[in-house]
């Protein structure tokens, strides 16, 4: 079973990125894969009104969700959309959430994962500082989806410096784990295999990098590089720079043999924490 990870260089302007994302989830479909994850932030990057955005998709009137679901059922492929901002089900007001929705190959929306961490950073880059906060809300859930490629999580982007909440994924029974980010050049450079790498070892899963790659404003520059990493932690697919499409079969009986082979689940002397669980240190010890 065939899977892709699309890399785009998204910009403000919400027809061109989806037609852009048209061609490239038909050219992964072509390829035969069942299931593609496009980038956080695909249909819209840059300097755009993401609360109006929110509320047009929230009344019914907003371009994203219905192409998503039009252009899975026509393609016959599961999509992974990156990020869309949403407003809680059922409200038409309201600060968004960057939510990832997973489209099955009917057009059917079958998860909704709201990003938990938001990047509220200073990056030594002409763009500077970032505070996703100024214009989301942060999730409280975490979520996983069965596919026909296996169980499947969902994180974003900042998400990936948070080793607890991929913990939890693989508890809950997670195969893939999908990270569609938009990275910035600066700190991609520094950190970007590095923690994909860990993730993948550590939960032993495929992991699905979809990342933005290239220059969107004058100011605003992302990594790229996004890749497709097996359960022992190797490449198994990459791309630098701009929009492309990249592929790999996924090897369940592989991933049951790295994990049998290696038990690090059985052998963990710790539990992992559930999310907003309080964490009490013993008396004297020390957070450094």
């Amino acid at each position: 079973m065939q899977v892709a990870v699309i890399q785009m260089v998204s910009t403000a302007d919400i027809d061109t990125n989806l037609r852009q994302a048209q061609k490239l989830l038909e050219q992964a479909a072509d390829a035969g894969a069942c299931l593609a994850v496009l980038p956080e932030n695909f249909a819209v990057l840059g300097h755009a009104d993401v609360a109006a955005i929110a509320r047009a998709e929230a009344s019914g009137t907003g371009p994203i969700i219905r192409w998503l679901q039009q252009t899975a059922a026509r393609l016959k492929l599961w999509v992974v959309a990156g990020t869309v901002p949403l407003l809680a089900n059922g409200e038409r007001e309201g600060k968004p959430y960057a939510a990832c929705l997973v489209i099955n190959a009917q057009g059917e929306q079958v998860a909704r994962y709201n990003k938990l961490h938001l990047f509220d950073v200073a990056v030594a880059d002409q763009h500077g500082q970032y505070r996703e906060s100024d214009t989301y809300q942060a999730g409280n859930e975490i979520v996983l989806v069965d596919t026909p490629v296996g169980r499947l999580g969902l994180s974003i982007c900042y998400d990936l410096r948070f080793p607890g909440l991929y913990t939890q994924l693989r508890e809950q029974g997670a195969e893939l784990i999908a990270v569609p980010s938009a990275f910035t050049a600066v700190t991609g450079a520094a950190h970007w295999h590095s923690l994909l790498r860990a993730r993948a070892i550590e939960t032993q899963c495929y992991i699905l990098a979809a990342n933005q790659g290239g220059q969107h404003t004058q100011t605003r520059m992302t990594y790229g590089h996004s890749l497709i990493l097996d359960p022992w932690g190797e490449i198994c697919a990459e791309h630098a720079q701009g929009q492309q499409v990249i592929q790999t079969e996924i090897n369940l009986p592989r991933l049951h043999e790295v994990r049998q082979q290696m038990p690090v689940w059985q052998h963990r002397r710790f539990s992992a924490p559930q999310l907003g669980d309080r964490i009490d240190f013993p008396k004297g010890s020390k957070i450094t």
